[in-house]
This record gives C-alpha cells, sequence and structure tokens, in this order.
C-alpha cells in the first residue's frame, strides 16, 4: 500500500477511536430507549445504501436522511453507531478495500456524532408533542446541510491526499448533487417536525418518498452517462471518418497538388463570401468544408483523363461530369455531412439550368453550391495552377459579372466582386502555408461531431 494510503489509514483509525470514545462518553441511557425507532431508522439507512449511485467519484445515497433523523430523534451516541453499522454494510456491499473502509468508518462516526451535538446543543432534547417544533424542524434542515458538507470535505480531503482526485473535480460533483442534497433535507426536516404529530408513521412515509426520489435520482443520473458515452463514441466516430477522408484528401493532393491547392483557395474564397452573406459561423464551416471535398470524386480518374492537356473526348468529359456524384456519394457517408455531400454535389450547377447532374436552377441550388460555383469559376481562370493561361483578376471580374445570371447567382457574384476588391482576399497557389492553413481539419471534428444544420 502507499504510504500516503498508510498515513490516511492511520488517520482515519485514530478519528474512527476518538469518535466511538466520545459517543460512548456522551451517550446516555434514555438515548436507547427507542429500539424499534433505531431499527427502523438503520433498516432505511442500509436499505439507502443499497440504492446508492457515483457522480463524477462522488458517491451519493439516502442514509443521510435516516443518519440525521437518529442524531435528531435518538441523539449523537445512536448516531454515530448507526453511521459507523451504515458504513460496515457499505464496505460489504462495494467490496471496498481496507484503506477506504477505515476511511470511510471514520467519516461515518465522525459526521453523525458533530451533528447530534450540534442539535443537541441548539434544540436540546426531542420531545414528542413540544411546543417548538418548528424550531426543532429549522435546526434539523441547518444541521443536516452542516453534516452534509463536513462528509464532503472529509471525503474531498482524504481523496486528494491518498489518491490524488482534483479537489475541483469533487467540488463539482458535490456542486451538481446540492439541488438533491437540499431537496433531502428539506424532506428531513419536514420528517423531523411531523414525528412529533404522527410518530414512526412520519418515517414510514418518508422511507417510501426516499426510495422513490432515488430511484428516479438514479435512473436519471444512469441516463446522463449513457448520454455523455454515446457522444463521446460519436466525436471519436467522426474523428475517425475524418482523419480517413482527409487522407483521402492528402491522397488527391499528392497525386495532383493543383486540383488540392485549387480546391483550398475555392475554400477561402467561399468562407469569405459566406460571411460577407451574413451566414453564422457554422454555415461558414459548413460550405468551407464542403469547398474542401468539392473536387474528390476526380480521385476516380484516370490519369490521361486527370492530366489531359489536350481536348477531351465526349466519353471522358462524361467521365469528368460524374466527379460531383461521386465526391456526394464519398462524403455523404460521413455522419452529419448529408448538407456538405449536398453542396458538392450541385456545385457544377447553373443559374439559369441546364448544368449537371441535376440540371436544377435559381434558389433550388443550394446557396453553398452556388457561392462555391462564383469562386471556383475565378480560381480557375485567375491561378497559375490552372490547365488554361491565367488571366488577371480584373479579367476574371469581369467574365464574371457577363455569365451572372446565366451561369452564376447575380448577387453572389456582386458580394464575391466585393471581396476582391474592397477585401483584397487572395490565396498564394505556391504557399504551402495558405494550402496547410485551409486543410485544418482536426479543429472541425468537435463541431461537426454535433448535430448539423440544414444545408443553406
Amino acid at each position: 500500500m502507499p504510504r500516503r494510503q498508510v498515513t490516511l489509514s492511520l488517520v482515519s483509525a485514530t478519528l474512527l477511536a476518538c469518535a466511538l470514545a466520545g459517543a460512548a462518553l456522551v451517550s446516555r441511557a434514555d438515548d436507547w430507549q427507542s429500539l424499534s425507532l433505531f431499527g427502523l431508522l438503520f433498516v432505511l439507512a442500509a436499505g439507502s445504501e443499497m440504492l446508492s449511485f457515483e457522480l463524477r467519484g462522488l458517491r451519493l445515497s439516502g442514509s443521510f436522511l435516516a443518519l440525521v433523523l437518529a442524531m435528531a430523534l435518538l441523539g449523537p451516541a445512536p448516531a454515530a453507531v448507526m453511521g459507523v453499522a451504515c458504513s460496515v454494510v457499505d464496505a460489504v456491499i462495494s467490496r471496498r478495500s481496507i484503506d477506504r473502509t477505515i476511511t470511510n468508518l471514520a467519516t461515518f462516526a465522525v459526521f453523525p456524532l458533530v451533528g447530534g451535538l450540534t442539535i443537541r446543543a441548539l434544540a436540546g432534547d426531542f420531545e414528542v408533542g413540544g411546543s417548538e417544533a418548528l424550531w426543532f424542524g429549522a435546526v434539523v434542515l441547518t444541521t443536516f446541510l452542516l453534516a452534509n458538507a463536513l462528509n464532503f470535505a472529509m471525503v474531498a480531503a482524504g481523496s486528494w491526499f491518498a489518491y490524488d482526485v482534483p479537489p475541483r473535480l469533487m467540488l463539482r460533483s458535490f456542486v451538481t448533487a446540492l439541488p438533491s442534497e437540499f431537496a433531502t433535507a428539506l424532506l428531513t426536516a419536514s420528517v423531523a417536525f411531523t414525528y412529533a404529530y404522527l410518530g414512526i408513521g412520519s418515517i414510514a412515509l418518508a422511507a417510501v418518498v426516499l426510495f422513490v426520489f432515488l430511484y428516479i435520482v438514479r435512473t436519471s443520473i444512469a441516463a446522463d452517462e449513457r448520454g455523455e458515452e454515446l457522444e463521446q463514441r460519436t466525436r471519436e466516430l467522426a474523428s475517425l471518418q475524418m482523419g480517413l477522408l482527409s487522407t483521402v484528401l492528402q491522397t488527391l493532393s499528392m497525386r495532383d497538388a493543383m486540383t488540392a491547392r485549387h480546391s483550398a483557395a475555392v475554400a477561402r474564397y467561399s468562407r469569405e463570401v459566406a460571411a460577407m452573406l451574413g451566414l453564422d459561423a457554422r454555415e461558414q464551416d459548413l460550405i468551407h468544408t464542403a469547398a474542401l471535398l468539392h473536387d474528390i470524386g476526380k480521385f476516380i480518374l484516370p490519369d490521361s483523363v486527370l492530366f489531359a492537356n489536350r481536348k477531351l473526348t465526349d466519353e471522358e468529359w462524361q467521365l469528368i461530369k460524374l466527379h460531383p456524384e461521386q465526391g456526394a456519394k464519398l462524403v455523404e457517408r460521413i455522419e452529419g455531412y448529408g448538407p456538405v455531400a449536398e453542396i458538392v454535389l450541385h456545385h457544377h450547377e447553373r443559374f439559369a439550368g441546364g448544368g449537371y447532374p441535376a440540371g436544377i436552377a435559381g434558389e433550388d441550388i443550394p446557396l453553398g453550391a452556388r457561392i462555391l460555383s462564383v469562386a471556383d469559376t475565378y480560381d480557375v481562370m485567375t491561378s497559375r495552377d490552372s490547365y488554361r493561361r491565367p488571366v488577371s483578376s480584373e479579367a476574371a471580374l469581369a467574365e464574371l459579372r457577363r455569365v451572372a445570371g446565366t451561369q452564376l447567382d447575380p448577387a453572389v457574384v456582386d458580394v464575391f466582386e466585393r471581396m476582391i476588391l474592397e477585401k483584397g482576399v487572395a490565396f498564394s497557389h505556391t504557399d504551402e502555408v495558405d494550402f496547410e492553413a485551409e486543410l485544418a481539419f482536426e479543429k472541425r471534428v468537435a463541431d461537426y461531431a454535433q448535430p448539423r444544420l440544414a444545408a443553406a
């Protein structure tokens, strides 16, 4: 056993011995007169231990209700004994190690003793039919919260010292559990108040309420944990899928650097246009990603077609026209990438109709695809990597204006022109830094693991 755990065990054993000695000193004969009440509260505490659950490493159960009632209705000594007995039940159920068992025994001996002494000091001995029932209930409520804080402090300190559990994590669990603990504290105070009038019947009613409450909370925690596990697996799957797709794009880059750099340039232009059109950050990312992948379907083309520096035959041209569909089929296999695939599919449609593959027109073409089409056309004309002689930016913009309304969306052309002239956005096809900056897939994995927006 590590030295720190040995030290904690020794300190805990000392605390346990002191608490039991203190309980013996303050024990009074009349504390033990109501053995039936002691037995009922112990059954309630032990049963609650069997329905206990963990929340981020912090173990929660309803035994606190029974222990605080024992502090209030029986006294500090019976409460301490009951706490130790509950800790033994917990050790048997959870099969805890010796060091953790000793620590729990000490904790469950100390806080019931301290709580019982606090109630006795503030409210005196409980009397059935007493006139101070409301004050007594208020004292029980306050003691519940204080004892709960003492219990947490002892557990958190031991976990940090001996097991390196971060205090911040423990505190987060404690804060998360506070609403349910406060509700249990109110229930405990109510039982203490009504016990003066209903006797043991009030405890039986509280037991029913507590067990139902514990069952609901335990079920909710389990559902939340399953949801977190599913979310984590979704992120891992998205990361894997994006990694595979990134590998395909990098492979295409090695095979055809011109197409890869062209895709990166189209991505940069498209994101800027999307931002100027007022689309939100997620939609901008969606369009940027679609632009990076818009020519990935060219992976199917043979080198004789992909690198041809001659006029293509009709058969070869028909093969070229398949790349949007092939790219979309590849992209849509990634969970949640339907909107991206739709943009990839339609980036060669014409605004007046007659494009491919669907021949749709106007606003039937997704906005992302209309943006890509303008950026694609501009970069093909101005890039030195293109198959044709590049033209100046001014000549390319003039050509975009000429085909606006037939091939391209006039509104997008207008925004694109303002982006070039006013914002000076550009892409260097010879700069690897520009290329790698646009390929930064990893930072989008987490975002795209979340539910998708519909395509614009």
